[in-house]
């Protein structure tokens, strides 16, 4: 059953849609990871242009950020303090990613900008996960234990601007924190990320947050930010079909619950493999997608805005 996405100007198996928001929802629930990073490069290898896939699954953020803060709003695991600083530089750098996003795509450079991003990004993120397990296999047979602190103390703590932060317990420069969400702001408006897997081992490992305080704060800015993002990428570019977005939206849902009641029956090694594998299988279809001659040597079609 095919459906007439409006935005995208193109027809696409509805069953099809459902079920990508399902799989990546099931992985998100299963692995406890945002599966943006996966959707968005999923969806242009299904025939999305890139500029919509970006866009719309911007919108497809703002849900599921509030659904998960939520639950954490609830137990109280929002530093709101720390949510504000991180959001006013979201808002800055989602801005500044609007913009550049809109230059790529009146270029006619968006496409080839964002599956190189993602390959390079994905091959990263895939090979510092098996090199993680690695590490932590050796360290397990040889019965290596180590001890280490949290975070280190360095020249990010000694900036000005030092705020106190009641619930996450430090005493920092605000400045860092703004940085941290302008350089996720500005991947999630020009890629199509929500951030999380970026912004939660840097506020964990960089600032020394507590996990639980991490996720929730994170979930809490990302809402705004991806208001803020889609906002613009819809009222400057056209390019966020909500009809899709929805369609994924209901996918993913239903796939979330289910993964996150099976991922209580595998162990987190086998978990942390799954992902990473899946990561590096995505990165390669994107890398053969660019290499592969296009069926079409000539297109007619010009870019969104354009006559």
């Amino acid at each position: 059953m095919n459906i007439y996405l409006p935005i995208a100007e193109m027809s696409m198996n509805i069953f099809n849609l459902i079920g990508l928001g399902g799989i990546v929802g099931f992985l998100s629930g299963l692995l406890g990871v945002s599966g943006g990073f996966l959707l968005t490069p999923s969806l242009i290898l299904m025939g999305i242009p890139s500029s919509i896939a970006v866009a719309s699954q911007s919108a497809n953020v703002i849900a599921t950020s509030a659904t998960g803060s939520m639950t954490h709003i609830k137990k109280n695991n929002v530093d709101y303090k720390m949510a504000f600083i991180v959001l006013f530089g979201g808002m800055i750098g989602s801005s500044v990613g609007v913009w550049v996003f809109t230059i790529l795509n009146e270029s006619s450079q968006l496409d080839l900008t964002v599956k190189i991003l993602y390959m390079i990004f994905l091959t990263v993120i895939g090979l510092l996960m098996f090199w993680e397990l690695g590490i932590a296999k050796i360290r397990k047979f040889k019965k290596i234990v180590v001890l280490k602190k949290l975070h280190k103390h360095n020249f990010m703590h000694r900036l000005p601007l030092r705020t106190k932060f009641k619930k996450s317990r430090l005493y920092i420069s605000s400045l860092f924190p703004m940085i941290i969400g302008m350089v996720v702001g500005f991947l999630s408006a020009l890629m199509g990320i929500g951030g999380g897997f970026i912004m939660v081992p840097a506020m964990i490992y960089l600032l020394g947050m507590h996990t639980s305080v991490v996720v929730g704060t994170t979930l809490f800015q990302g809402i705004f930010v991806s208001i803020n993002a889609t906002f613009w990428q819809a009222s400057i570019n056209h390019t966020v079909d909500f009809l899709l977005a929805f369609i994924l939206i209901i996918g993913g849902v239903v796939g979330a619950r289910i993964g996150s009641s099976v991922s209580s029956k595998l162990p987190a090694d086998r978990l942390r493999i799954i992902l990473a594998s899946i990561v590096i299988f995505v990165s390669i279809a994107l890398f053969v997608d660019l290499i592969m001659p296009p069926k079409e040597i000539y297109s007619i079609v010009s870019p969104k805005g354009a006559w």
